[in-house]
């Protein structure tokens, strides 16, 4: 299918010192990448340490780490550290997050997202590059840090973007972009304002089952709780979703969760969240992989399944 095929970590249900066994297999099946994220679970790097120690034929990498929640600093040590346990298999992935993850659960002023994401970025590749830093920067201002284990090789840092102002940023100025919660149909967009020759990694949720309704179901929920974040809704309103989600967005703003669920269209959760037969799902993240997204990396939505079976079905073939 394609030279990268990743899977997020960790699983439901599964204890982090249990997944040494399932990185093995994960590698024995063709997984070539493990993604973590940081949201209301693990934290981003943990599971990657393990990880690292205990697979080594596994890529790593982190969408995304937020830019509010740790300091510069402490950031700039928490990459140093990964990357030179990783041996060059270390991806870092940075972005805004949300104004739930970054203000109402780490009572952090959400103010700024871009501007933070840049200057993050900047701070970040200066740090890891052994630069000792004494700068005031547009959000925050760092005198005299310098990480005093040097960083061998930077490893490629891409940041989550999604729309134009921070895509284009991540061309820029990053390695490339992390896109989450768009269809196969919108990778196009999204790489043009990329632009060639950088990576484009996706997280892409999937529900394997053929039951249609029930995975619809499943996905109007989601799409519900995250699409009506302020950053995902202009996202779509920008991917041309507008006109299809505005029912979505009233009913929640109305404060009807019900009616905002029974409004998302069967032909939007069907773009956005990978579902049925095994093969329907390969060949669906396929889809994206041909639109131009190099490491695609799947997130298994728990509701039941045997996540030991899922992984074995999912596995590229």
């Amino acid at each position: 299918m394609t030279s990268r095929y990743g899977i997020t970590i960790p699983f439901d249900g599964v204890t982090l010192l249990e997944h040494r066994e399932w990185f093995h297999r994960l590698a024995d099946l063709g997984y070539t990448d493990v993604w973590s994220a940081e949201v209301d679970g693990a934290d981003g790097f943990t599971p990657l340490a393990l990880a690292a120690a205990w697979e080594p034929r596994l890529n790593l990498g982190v969408a995304v780490t937020p830019v509010f929640t740790r300091g510069p600093g402490l950031l700039a040590m928490s990459i140093a550290s990964l990357a030179e346990v990783a041996g060059g298999r270390f991806t870092m992935g940075l972005g805004a997050s949300s104004e739930p993850v970054v203000q109402r659960w780490n009572g952090i002023a959400y103010e700024k997202p871009y501007a933070r994401t840049r200057d993050v970025l900047r701070f970040v590749k200066r740090a890891l590059d052994g630069e000792k830093i004494d700068h005031v920067f547009d959000t925050f201002e760092v005198h005299g840090f310098r990480l005093s284990r040097p960083v061998i090789n930077r490893p490629p840092i891409l940041l989550g973007a999604l729309r134009p102002g921070m895509l284009r940023l991540a061309g820029l100025e990053a390695d490339g972009a992390i896109l989450n919660w768009l269809a196969a149909s919108d990778v196009a967009q999204c790489r043009a304002e990329v632009g060639s020759g950088k990576t484009i990694a996706a997280r892409l949720f999937v529900i394997p089952t053929e039951d249609a309704d029930a995975a619809r179901y499943i996905g109007r929920r989601m799409i519900s709780s995250y699409l009506t974040v302020n950053a995902y809704a202009e996202f779509h309103r920008w991917l041309g979703r507008g006109e299809l989600l505005t029912p979505m967005w009233e009913a929640w703003a109305a404060g009807d969760r019900k009616r905002a669920n029974e409004v998302i269209p069967d032909s939007v959760v069907d773009e956005l969240i990978i579902h049925g037969s095994y093969d329907q799902c390969r060949d669906h993240v396929a889809q994206y992989v041909e639109a131009g997204v190099q490491i695609p990396t799947i997130a298994i939505v728990p509701f039941g399944i045997d996540i030991s079976q899922a992984v074995e079905g999912l596995a590229p073939r």
